[in-house]
Formats: structure tokens, sequence, C-alpha cells
């Protein structure tokens, strides 16, 4: 069985109750469609139903709650497979702007603030995770778009609802926290993450996680 080979086995909406059938659910965790969860938790006893996410992810199994949610699902998958720009190029080119993750509001910060159709601030977007590791100014972002640094602190914050500076903050921390979890150490998380020192790493990390980065690395 594709299973017990560890391919990744995927269902959208109803198409649980299918991987239940089969039996490989038994002693894991799944969701599936609202309208459906009574049913399946009757049929399906040995399976722990969870029926307050968009998708679940176990191990290597992964089911969504609907239709809608599979995409955000496979946007999910993208993203630990091939990196957030990845996901967020794929997201764009089927104008899906606005991508849920596992257990929704808690977003990848890579693919949040990005519900919305100007291009403009979709490149700014772009163009600050790409250069995440090296030091830009409010200039160079509007001389990419061709704009002034005044219309796009203003257009930014319209568009997105946080300041430049804000969502310059919440990459790093996002980007500090994979890079931590992952064992790298602290000097050179904080230079992939653009920062001039560990002591600017765990002040950010203080500010937005209440966390020291050893806390992080020991999770």
């Amino acid at each position: 069985m594709q299973y017990n080979n560890e391919v990744n086995i995927c269902s959208v909406c109803t198409g649980t109750f299918l991987l239940a059938e089969s039996g490989i659910l038994d002693g894991n965790t799944c969701t599936t469609h609202w309208k459906y969860l009574t049913e399946f938790e009757n049929r399906f006893t040995s399976v722990e139903l969870i029926n307050n996410r968009l998708f679940v992810v176990d191990n290597n199994l992964y089911s969504s709650a609907g239709v809608s949610s599979g995409i955000d699902l496979s946007l999910y998958i993208l993203e630990q497979l091939y990196g957030p720009k990845f996901a967020i190029d794929i997201a764009k080119e089927v104008v899906l702007y606005f991508r849920r993750g596992e257990s929704d509001p808690q977003l990848s910060v890579f693919l949040q603030y990005r519900n919305h159709l100007d291009t403009r601030i979709h490149d700014v977007q772009d163009y600050m995770i790409k250069h995440l590791h090296s030091s830009f100014t409010l200039e160079d972002l509007a001389e990419d778009i061709h704009m002034s640094s005044r219309n796009l602190t203003r257009l930014f914050k319209k568009t997105t609802g946080v300041t430049i500076g804000a969502y310059h903050e919440k990459l790093r921390v996002d980007k500090a926290i994979h890079l931590l979890a992952e064992g790298n150490k602290v000097s050179y998380v904080a230079h992939l993450c653009g920062l001039k020192s560990t002591n600017q790493l765990r002040s950010l990390l203080k500010k937005h996680q209440n966390a020291l980065p050893t806390s992080i690395t020991s999770l």
C-alpha cells in the first residue's frame, strides 16, 4: 500500500470517507465537510475527527474540510515542498490572493496580507521576501514599482492593513522561527533575516513572540 511507503495521501471534502473506509485513518486525525461530521463520527469510531479545521495534517495523511479548503491544502503542501515564494506565485497564477492555513487564522505571514488585487503591492511584497536577507530602503521598494515613497507608504497600508515596517518585521520573525526550528545557528538565522546582530534577532522575537531563540530551537 502506498501509505506504508510514506507516500503523501490527500483527501478533499467527503473524500475523507474513502480513506476511512480503507482503514488507513484508524488511529489518526482528519477532518471533513461540516455537513457530514456527525455521520463520519458515527461510522468511523476509530478515527479522531477534528471539526474546527480547514485541513488537517497527520504525518503523511492530509485531509481538507471542503473543496475550497482543498486549494488551501494544496498551497500549504507546495509551500512545504518548494518554499513560500513558490506557493505565492502559484496562488497569484490562479488569482487566489488569500491563502488560509491549517488552523486559520494562524497564517504564514509570507502569504498573509495578500488578499488584494493590487499587482504593485504584490510586487513590493515579493521584493521584500526575495531580498529579506539583504538591506533595502523604502526608496528601493518605491523605485521598483515606479512610485514615490510617500504614495507607496500610503498605498501599502491602505491595501494590506499594515505598514511596510510592520510587514517587514513579520516576515523576519516568521523566517527566523522556521530557520531556528530547523536547528540553524542564531548568528546564521540573524544574517538570513537581514539583521545586523543576534541581539537584534533576540529583541525581535521577544517583541513578537515573547520568546528567545534558544526556546524556539528546542521545540
